[in-house]
């Protein structure tokens, strides 16, 4: 199954020779190049072999066109351009993007293969139902109708949360917002996607400190670094293509590398430095480098007074973690944390990286607040070079969550408020009674109806729950009866055992995927099982978002194969099959009576994404951008000269404004170097003025050219007031903001607004200048306009008038705060270590305790009464878990790719040395691992000391096997993945953070012995 493929159409001609190439009269000069090796000398050479270069004429021009597509790679988050080269609609060959100043004509592995992700043999063709057991082809319209019945009937018995809608990271960004938007008209906040379990304790942590949950700076700011802290990711592996910055920073600034994780690990490889730390114990590594830097004066006395509050309390925390009491709970010496500090200390700005090694974790919240404090301290932040450097997993799994499709937000991180929903349908023209009424309504602690709009969801981490646990226990009237997982791998999730046990339960379970995905195999459902062939993101187009905020444009390289239909395409299917496709779309333009047009979708995220600036990244703006590559510096990422001059690459959010303010993105959040017009920032203020009768906001600290020469609260109407500026309002900006409180009459006594797009009046905000209205009289306002806006801010006013003229006068609209280091909402306010669920530390579990049992997300959260058990004689090793390089996700897809499925056929477990000596286990021999919960995997042994003693790997991107059998002829025919494997979550354990619901599987434990 596995031999290299020899068809004509996936692979070009066998290159032979340099006389062979240079023999065709249409070569050309970066073909040549290509074939024959030579880096200088260009066609010169082809003289010195004997052969000619002739001129195309038209006839063979055109008999040759090869049309050249730019798109993004769909894998993970650094957004490289793949170039695809179509012949008469037929993908046929594919090159990096040269001009992309992200992947710099780079790919790894995956990415330059995903020609195939496209074209692939092993692709879900047509829609499929289980019927009998037997998987049965069904037309389109079967398929949606059938859906559509039976989740009416579950919607009319049980509600509309009986219906889980799980969408995807896969999705471009106009599609995740048509995704969470449907959720939002279907009547539920049981909405998800792989955000969750990947990064959102990183998300609530960094937002929770300074403002925003991303990434502050870029791959590419990097190379400004002086010292590079990497904690709990391998970007060599997870994210190839960005290694390329890291060394270039190591090799240009002779920047210090230090690599701080459980296993030695092909990163680890480059490191200057390599501190080997035990599994879940990264809050007490860091607040132990903080020790040394405290114990020195080493911190940024500065930059902690002006814009850091609480780090005094920081301080009598990281009092407790002398060296010795940092090595008996982390394993590291003290000496070399020292060593660290020190180096960390004399190379600044210095930049921090992590990923899933540090988020997965009861205590992820924890962890990434810990990163943040202890750049704070360092003073490394809202400056070039350094930063936290979040590398994100999936391709636009930071547009999708902007676009909010989660459970506890609406797009724009706006939250479930009452005002929050009533900004969504005010963009939305939608009547916000009639929106809530699609929600359930149940009797709240108080007695009171309590609508579950305002109600967070069953994040997907915990979907399992939602169908197994008693309602009873829950905030939910009843259980999840319908599944839908949309662009999903379910063996990327812990507890899997439970997970069959719960899709068995289920009235149906609905599959929407390019590839089939172990949701087709891991069950024993003889019936209620659809496939749905979604089409992959090259077969159609749309925005998405890399991991710096930058939002690139794909272009369609081919139109959908088989049947497989966009996103986009099956949204609009089920809302007309649901009745409301008339509500959903009432603003966006349609291409079909089922395909909301992309562009117009995107337009309406800028009328409504105000709070992290998705308002000025306009279609033209984007495509202008991807079509000039070239013309962006490769290090600022801001454009020199050409069309898109003085813009930064992909106007990074926020965005400010409308795109008619012509605001380049920010680079890098929270940099007071720069004017915020031109894309500096300061923190944002955004928990309040004063705590405990301290000042929250920044002290005689300010963005370049602020008119506020100090900290100042967010922008509001009445603050606009205040400072004599809402002068500077055009007459549109405040006919908009009256009409958002209802003032009667205004559009029709003071003139309308076209919005440019279907011949509507705009709450877009789209602005006339002063000079055309600047002399006409506000008289028609009335008299108690003021009041009545008083209170409209920066995140609601439709016009994006208050975002303009806080930015013309220097200010950043959300404040000019304090980063906080004590995050007082949150079950531990200061960052502390507490010991995994599953500890074979029982010493540190008496002193280290982890929370008490507590319900949130609707469901009992397990914490107390599972780590007071202890498994640690039973099951000694640690269990974790994480990437390869050859494969992604679930692996589905990657493991459906010849070229890829021939690098790394078996699923395996790295066991050190000694533990595999002392348990009788030799290289490459089977062995079963299990959890200590029962769920157990057959696989291959990979003796080896990039793990420590005690300390067990599994790589989490395979599936199709399960418990030791091989489920291969479950999957419909044809579509079975090249390899399988089992999976390591099969064998990982229950455990959740305290504020997301991030699930654990960085350190759980197991036992291991010969098969």
């Amino acid at each position: 199954m596995l031999r290299k493929k020899t068809n004509g159409v996936a692979r070009r001609p066998q290159r032979t020779s340099i006389l062979s190439r240079v023999g065709e009269n249409t070569v050309d000069r970066r073909a040549f190049l290509r074939g024959s090796g030579l880096a200088i000398g260009g066609l010169a050479a082809v003289g010195a072999t004997g052969g000619t270069v002739t001129r195309a004429t038209a006839q063979s021009a055109a008999q040759t066109a090869v049309e050249t597509i730019k798109s993004v790679c769909t894998h993970c988050s650094v957004g490289c351009t793949v170039v695809a080269e179509v012949e008469n609609g037929v993908w046929t060959g594919q090159e990096p993007g040269w001009d992309s100043p992200f992947n710099l004509g780079a790919h790894c592995a995956k990415g330059a293969s995903v020609r195939e992700h496209a074209h692939g043999e092993r692709r879900l063709k047509y829609p499929m139902k289980k019927v009998g057991g037997e998987w049965t082809r069904i037309s389109w319209e079967d398929a949606i109708n059938e859906i559509g019945d039976q989740m009416n009937v579950i919607r009319e018995e049980s509600g509309p949360d009986s219906v889980y809608w799980l969408g995807s990271a896969k999705h471009s960004n106009e599609q995740a917002y048509l995704f969470r938007k449907f959720a939002a008209y279907w009547g539920t906040n049981n909405v998800d996607h792989q955000a969750r379990i990947c990064h959102s304790t990183t998300v609530a942590g960094v937002a929770n400190t300074w403002g925003y949950g991303a990434m502050t700076n870029s791959y590419n700011d990097i190379h400004n670094s002086k010292a590079i802290f990497i904690i709990g990711g391998n970007p060599a592996e997870a994210h190839p293509v960005s290694l390329q910055h890291l060394l270039k920073a190591k090799e240009q600034n002779n920047a210090p590398l230090i690599v701080c994780d459980p296993r030695f690990t092909r990163t680890a490889a480059h490191a200057d430095e390599f501190v080997r730390l035990r599994p879940g114990s990264d809050v007490a590594l860091v607040w132990g480098i903080l020790w040394h830097l405290f114990e020195n004066g080493w911190e940024d006395k500065e930059f902690i007074r002006t814009r850091v509050w609480g780090m005094d309390q920081i301080r009598d925390e990281v009092k407790k973690w002398t060296p010795e009491e940092t090595e008996r709970v982390t394993g590291v010496p003290g000496s070399q944390l020292k060593r660290v500090a020190r180096t960390l200390a004399n190379n600044r700005p210095g930049t921090v990286i992590w990923c899933m090694g540090g988020t997965q974790h009861t205590t992820g919240n924890n962890n990434t607040r810990a990163y943040c404090i202890l750049q704070l301290a360092l003073g490394n932040m809202g400056t070039s070079g350094g930063g936290t450097n979040i590398f994100r997993g999936h391709d636009n799994v930071q547009g999708a969550t902007d676009l909010g499709v989660l459970s506890h937000t609406l797009p724009g991180y706006y939250g479930l408020s009452d005002g929050a929903w009533a900004h969504w349908a005010r963009v939305w023209g939608e009547d916000l009674d009639w929106l809530k009424g699609q929600f359930a309504t149940v009797k709240g602690e108080d007695g009171e109806d309590q609508n579950l709009c305002t109600l967070t969801g069953i994040p997907v981490s915990r979907w399992i729950d939602g169908v197994l646990e008693d309602p009873a226990n829950t905030d939910q009237p009843n259980p999840v009866r319908a599944m839908v997982l949309w662009g999903h791998a379910p063996n990327s999730q812990t507890r899997m055992k439970e997970m069959k046990t719960a899709m068995e339960k289920l009235d149906m379970l609905v599959v929407i995927d390019p590839y089939p995905t172990v949701s087709a195999v891991m069950n024993d459902r003889t019936d209620g099982v659809y496939l749905l062939p979604a089409a992959t993101q090259f077969e159609t187009y749309g925005s998405v978002t890399a991991s710096n905020r930058s939002l690139q444009w794909r272009e369609q390289v081919v139109q959908p194969l088989f049947e497989s239909k966009p996103d986009h395409e099956i949204i609009g299917l089920f809302a007309n099959k649901f009745g409301f496709a008339d509500r959903l779309f009432r603003n966006i333009e349609m291409d079909d009576a089922n395909t909301p047009n992309v562009e117009s979708t995107l337009r309406e995220i800028n009328k409504g994404m105000w709070t992290i600036g998705y308002t000025g990244q306009t279609p033209e703006r984007l495509k202008l951008h991807m079509a000039n590559q070239q013309t962006f510096d490769r290090t600022t990422l801001q454009a020199v000269g050409g069309p898109a001059d003085g813009d930064y690459y992909g106007l990074p959010w926020p965005c400010w404004g409308t795109a008619e303010i012509n605001h380049p993105g920010t680079p890098n959040l929270y940099d007071m170097s720069k004017p915020v017009a031109e894309g500096g920032l300061t923190f944002r203020a955004r928990f309040g003025v004063e705590r405990d009768g301290e000042n929250l906001l920044a002290e005689g600290v300010y963005s370049v050219g602020s008119e506020i020469q100090d900290g100042y609260p967010e922008f509001t109407y009445q603050m606009l007031m205040d400072l004599g500026w809402d002068d500077d309002l055009t007459r549109e900006e405040k006919i908009v903001m009256g009409g958002i409180v209802g003032f009667e009459g205004l559009d029709a006594t003071v003139g309308e607004s076209d919005d440019g797009d279907d011949g509507t009046t705009s709450p877009s905000g789209d602005q006339a200048s002063n000079e055309e209205v600047g002399e006409q009289s506000m008289s028609p306002f009335p008299s108690d306009y003021d009041e009545k806006v008083a209170a409209i801010n920066w995140k609601t006013d439709l016009s994006g008038g208050i975002q303009r003229v806080a930015i013309a006068h220097g200010c950043a609209p959300f404040g000019n705060a304090k980063a906080r280091a004590v995050v007082w909402t949150f079950p531990d306010p200061v960052p502390v270590h507490r010991e995994p669920l599953y500890s074979n530390r029982r010493d540190l579990v008496a002193d280290y305790p982890t929370y008490e049992d507590r319900k949130f997300y609707r469901l009992p959260t397990m914490y107390e009464s599972i780590q007071k058990n202890d498994f640690s004689e039973e099951y000694p090793i640690i269990l974790t878990s994480g990437r390869l390089v050859e494969y992604e996700g679930g692996g589905d897809e990657t493991r459906s790719n010849p070229w890829l499925a021939e690098l790394q056929q078996d699923m395996f477990v790295e066991i050190n040395t000694r533990d595999a000596n002392n348990l009788g286990v030799r290289d490459g021999t089977q062995v079963w691992v299990e959890g200590p919960e029962g769920g157990k995997v057959k696989v291959m042994a990979m003796v080896t000391n990039r793990v420590g003693a005690g300390v067990a790997f599994m790589p989490f991107h395979f599936g199709g096997h399960f418990e030791g059998v091989d489920l291969r002829d479950k999957y419909p025919d044809g579509a079975d993945p090249y390899v399988l494997g089992e999976s390591t979550n099969v064998a990982q354990t229950y455990g959740y953070d305290s504020v997301t619901q991030m699930q654990e599987t960085k350190a759980t434990l197991c036992k291991i012995w010969a098969a």
